[in-house]
C-alpha cells in the first residue's frame, strides 16, 4: 500500500530490494551476504492435490530464483477448511510442496495453519544471493527468459475462478 511505503519500517540502509522498487521478494544486506525474503500462497489451481502442493512451493521457490539467489529455507502457509475439506487431501497438498522443497535443497522450517473457509497453500522462502541481484527493471536484450507455463495461464485461471471463463 502507498501510503505506507515511508513508514519508518520499510527502511534500513542495509535495504537493497524493498517497497521503493519492489520485486519477487526483499532483498537486505547482512554482514557478507545478501538474504532474500519472499512469500506466496494461493488457492487451488489444479485438481490433483499433490501437483497444487508441488506448484505452490516451486512458485515460491521461483522468487528466489529470478533474483539470482538460492534458497535455503522455507515456512509453509495453509488456510484450511477444517470442516469441509478432509485432511486426507490436506496430506497431500502437504506432501507435494515438500517433495519440490527436497528437490530444491531447501529446508522446510515449520510455518503456520489456519482454519479457513477456502483452501489455500504456499511458503515464504528465505535465500542467500551469491553474485548480483537480479531484478524485474534490470532484464536487457539478449537475456534469456525461461517460461515455466504457457503465457496467460495466470490469467485464465483467474477467469475461471471468477467464474468468467468456463474449462474447456
Amino acid at each position: 500500500m502507498t501510503q505506507f511505503k515511508d513508514h519508518k519500517a520499510t527502511k534500513s540502509p542495509n535495504l537493497l530490494v524493498g517497497l521503493d522498487n519492489p520485486d519477487d521478494g526483499g532483498v537486505i544486506n547482512f554482514g557478507d551476504k545478501k538474504i532474500i525474503q519472499t512469500v506466496d500462497f494461493f488457492t487451488p489451481i489444479l485438481d490433483n492435490p499433490y501437483d497444487w502442493g508441488r506448484v505452490a512451493a516451486a512458485n515460491a521457490l521461483s522468487d528466489v530464483y529470478a533474483m539470482g539467489g538460492e534458497p535455503i529455507s522455507a515456512l509453509q502457509l495453509v488456510c484450511w477448511p477444517r470442516n469441509d475439506i478432509s485432511f486426507d487431501i490436506l496430506s497431500e497438498v502437504i506432501r507435494g510442496g515438500l517433495d519440490t522443497m527436497e528437490d530444491a535443497n531447501c529446508t522446510v522450517v515449520g510455518g503456520h495453519s489456519i482454519d479457513d473457509k477456502e483452501p489455500k497453500y504456499g511458503f515464504s522462502i528465505t535465500g542467500i544471493v551469491k553474485g548480483q541481484v537480479l531484478k524485474n527493471n534490470n532484464v536487457n536484450n539478449g537475456d534469456r527468459l525461461f517460461l515455466t507455463k504457457p503465457i496467460g495461464t495466470g490469467i485464465i485461471t483467474t477467469a475461471i475462478k471468477k467464474r468468467h471463463c468456463i474449462r474447456g
